[in-house]
């Protein structure tokens, strides 16, 4: 993807940024609450177990690990990645990692596996459905499929988490484990 393809987008500073993940985080518990409120299903609540944190910490790093494979590998997604992370990383600071990590990891996986997957359903389908859902929240424009591909992957394997063991606290952490720890790494190589 060379510059002429990708359009121009104009930076947005941290506060714009932190300001950004708040309201998406707000819009998306909304969908969820209203989703919950018209619909006839109910939320799969997260159990704290040391069990369940362990796993999903985890799986998180085990999805780092995949995604660092994924970026070496694929020539398409580490140039769709570099454009997402960059425009979402640069302007951050490294505390400011923590709420990358827990506020799209909660908001998204509370509407994603907790509340649209048992809605749709907890077999086939509904992990394919609720993940290409997923996906498509990931992708800022046609040339970032790539990166939805990728997020549909990962919502797959965390809605399989999820069904599996009826638990939500494994997909948040898992996912909030990730993008803290790809967020720091991303920031730590930038850095070097």
């Amino acid at each position: 993807m060379s510059n002429s393809q990708t359009p121009e987008i104009e930076p947005l500073s941290r506060t714009q940024i932190l300001i950004a993940m708040a309201v998406t985080s707000i819009v998306l518990f909304g969908v969820a609450k209203l989703w919950l409120y018209l619909g006839d299903s109910q939320l799969r609540p997260p159990t704290m177990t040391v069990e369940a944190l362990g796993i999903g910490i985890a799986i998180g790093f085990g999805l780092t690990g995949l995604s660092s494979i994924v970026y070496a590998a694929w020539a398409t997604y580490r140039e769709s990645a570099d454009l997402y992370l960059a425009m979402v990383l640069d302007p951050l600071a490294m505390p400011d990692l923590v709420w990358l990590g827990i506020l799209p990891g909660l908001s998204e996986e509370l509407l994603f596996r907790g509340v649209m997957l048992p809605s749709l359903g907890l077999d086939p389908i509904g992990i394919v459905l609720s993940s290409i859902c997923f996906g498509v929240l990931h992708m800022t424009n046609l040339q970032q499929w790539p990166y939805a591909v990728w997020a549909t992957l990962v919502g797959m394997l965390l809605a399989f988490t999820m069904v599996e063991t009826g638990n939500l606290l494994i997909p948040i952490v898992a996912h909030v484990t990730t993008n803290f720890v790809s967020g720091l790494a991303w920031k730590l190589k930038v850095r070097s």
